[in-house]
């Protein structure tokens, strides 16, 4: 066995780290802006909005935990988007965004994103944790109404 073709896969790599004009690619984090309407789109929800606009419904809200960075969160967005478009005039449905908002996570100990929390009366009736997809997010909707 000779030991330089044994080692010779790391060739690249080495190469790749040793050349003087390599520049790391400059990554952009597109944010979406989220659009405050009462027609049936998702609402963003703030730390200072919670209490109005969540606690204080009188109706069943449906808030997805989120992040930019967060690859599930994006892959649960169009979902949220979606109920939120089926269920207008019944049920509130929003995001709130874990990097911008704290104080809310912690009250309800949100350690895992996506997390959906669905909160009727100022009470958490449900929770979910990671990506499921729309009908058994309905089932549980369907449940709370």
């Amino acid at each position: 066995m000779k030991y330089p073709l044994f080692f010779s896969f790391l060739f690249p790599v080495i190469t790749l780290f040793n050349t003087t004009d390599h520049q790391p690619a400059k990554q952009e984090l597109t944010e979406k802006t989220i659009v405050l309407t009462t027609d049936g789109d998702t609402q963003e929800f703030t730390d200072a909005n919670f209490q109005k606009k969540v606690l204080s419904a009188d109706k069943l809200t449906l808030v997805d935990f989120w992040a930019t960075w967060c690859g599930p969160c994006r892959a649960m967005g169009p979902v949220v988007e979606e109920l939120a478009k089926d269920y207008s005039g019944k049920v509130n449905v929003g995001k709130l965004n874990v990097d911008q908002n704290p104080n809310i996570c912690g009250k309800y100990n949100v350690t895992s994103i996506p997390t959906i929390l669905f909160i009727k009366n100022g009470k958490v009736v449900d929770r979910v944790v990671g990506v499921y997809p729309k009908s058994r997010l309905e089932k549980k909707i369907k449940a709370h109404l």
